[in-house]
């Protein structure tokens, strides 16, 4: 991903209110983010430290700058272990929880959401990156990490394109 500064991050919401963008607060490590880091990003997404249930994800399109996507946390848990929709990581150390994005435009004011399983701390991109474990002999776990990541940066990029085209 490409490194992002904070007033562009502020700016690319497309589903939250100049208040909610004024209000969020960018992770304390944000500043010291090397472009290594940025190179190991393929979205960028962290938990509000001041709301509980807020997140934020700037999310590559298809086509076109990235956007921000404002997310809240559902407040009940999937009843079994879940996976994260876009790393798809069955081994993952972290927890799995149900975010809601509101829809850009009128859908989004009338209280219209999409809803997606991720993880609790947006460790998507660091979890693709690691080796899959080999499914048989000769597999290519290289080829599959590549893979892993692709599909990760097809996935996020899709559910931004989908909520700026209303869908």
């Amino acid at each position: 991903m490409q490194p992002l500064t904070e007033s562009f991050i502020r700016s690319s919401f497309v589903n939250a209110s100049r208040r909610e963008t004024k209000e969020l607060s960018l992770p304390a490590t944000f500043e010291t983010l090397t472009d290594a880091d940025w190179a190991a990003l393929d979205f960028y997404g962290w938990r509000d430290p001041k709301f509980v249930r807020r997140a934020y994800a700037v999310l590559p399109l298809l086509d076109g700058d990235p956007v921000g996507v404002s997310f809240s946390q559902a407040e009940a848990t999937p009843r079994s272990r879940a996976m994260c929709n876009w790393c798809q990581d069955v081994r993952l150390p972290n927890e799995v929880v149900f975010w809601a994005a509101k829809r850009v435009g009128d859908a989004g004011r009338r209280g219209s959401t999409v809803g997606i399983l991720l993880c609790r701390e947006f460790q998507c991109s660091r979890n693709v990156r690691n080796d899959p474990p080999p499914a048989y002999e000769g597999f290519d776990v290289a080829a599959a990490r590549v893979q892993r990541i692709d599909t990760l940066r097809s996935k996020a990029a899709s559910f931004a394109d989908m909520l700026v085209a209303g869908r």
